[in-house]
């Protein structure tokens, strides 16, 4: 599941892979994790995802890398059910200001459109649409784009079972049926679950939230409603939107960008120039995407290095000194960390040289 995870991740367009999340989703997998006894370490090495990123409180997850974490957790633990119990740990807090958005909302109803409005800051990967009928209503997730089936299905089972259970805090007593479709089959362990979640029902042909019985009940005022603080969680959604957006094109520039010249890759500060920003910006909005200057030169490195070896004209040794390494063994020592080959053996292999 993992390989094939990182492959088709790997496939995908950079706007996909580039996609963030907050630290607290890949949190929840290894906490899931340390339930059954994996160690943190393994599970990170495994899924070639750094700690640093994953610690930070405030930090951004790349989504390939959110993803390869849960395929992780379901290779070392075995258990493809471990969605749901990542979902059962996630209340309406643990999704920042757009949780407390809808605790502030004053109605359920409110709620919903609320969270449909910003569900892009914390649901990426997927989409979510809200359908209301005279009987009932149906909450849908459609996925993005293409990833494995299996590893679909624990990421949705994660994110449907944490919008029920804040529709549940939501909606007391629960006056509408609520079940939960997937359109996977049943994994195995999902028995442990199952008493403390709706009715799931799965090879469906779309996956979601059901609701059925009379609506009205979604117009009652919450007990938890705040008109003021509702206003203050709304703008700071609105400010992660914005910067958002903001963030996701400095990324894009920021790689577009890091090409070698005469004097080598440009600087944190020349990039910043050529953006247009001031050095902390660029830092900032990087940081907000998971990234640091230092990690993105490093891939640049890797991408330069393979294309430059495809000219068989160019020594290796030039090579290295273009991408900034004076030193050869250096140069080979970094390829060889990239692509477990050596320049040389690379060239050989694929460049037919």
């Amino acid at each position: 599941m993992l390989t094939q995870t990182k492959e088709q991740m790997a496939a995908l367009p950079a706007w996909a892979r580039q996609r963030t999340q907050a630290s607290t989703y890949p949190r929840a997998f290894l906490d899931v994790a340390n339930a059954y006894g994996v160690a943190r370490e393994d599970l990170l090495a495994l899924a070639g995802v750094s700690a640093e990123r994953v610690d930070d409180p405030g930090g951004k997850v790349s989504l390939q890398d959110v993803w390869c974490i849960a395929a992780a957790v379901v290779v070392l633990t075995g258990d493809e059910s471990l969605g749901f119990a990542t979902g059962d740990r996630m209340p309406l807090t643990a999704h920042g200001s757009l949780g407390y958005a809808l605790l502030c909302a004053g109605t359920p109803r409110e709620a919903i459109r609320i969270l449909e409005r910003f569900w892009h800051l914390r649901g990426r990967g997927a989409l979510l649409s809200v359908e209301e009928r005279d009987d009932g209503g149906f909450l849908e997730l459609m996925p993005e784009f293409a990833v494995p089936a299996r590893i679909n299905q624990v990421m949705f089972s994660s994110m449907l079972t944490s919008v029920y259970r804040g529709m549940a805090f939501l909606l007391p007593g629960m006056p509408v049926t609520v079940s939960i479709w997937l359109r996977g089959p049943q994994p195995a362990g999902f028995e442990r679950w199952q008493s403390r979640l709706p009715e799931v029902r799965f090879n469906m042909p779309r996956a979601g939230l059901s609701l059925l019985g009379d609506t009205r009940v979604l117009d009652r005022p919450q007990p938890t409603a705040d008109p003021e603080a509702l206003s203050a969680a709304l703008l700071q959604c609105e400010r992660e939107s914005a910067l958002s957006e903001e963030a996701d094109n400095t990324l894009r520039s920021t790689r577009a960008a890091l090409v070698p010249g005469l004097a080598g890759y440009p600087s944190p500060e020349d990039l910043a120039e050529t953006l247009h920003l001031t050095p902390r910006t660029l830092r900032r909005r990087l940081h907000e995407q998971g990234y640091s200057y230092q990690q993105l030169l490093e891939e640049a490195r890797r991408r330069d290095s393979c294309q430059l070896l495809q000219d068989p004209e160019l020594e290796i040794r030039r090579i290295g000194e273009t991408l900034g390494y004076l030193n050869p063994a250096n140069f080979t020592r970094a390829f060889k960390g990239w692509t477990g080959l050596s320049p040389r053996e690379w060239r050989k292999r694929y460049a037919g040289g």
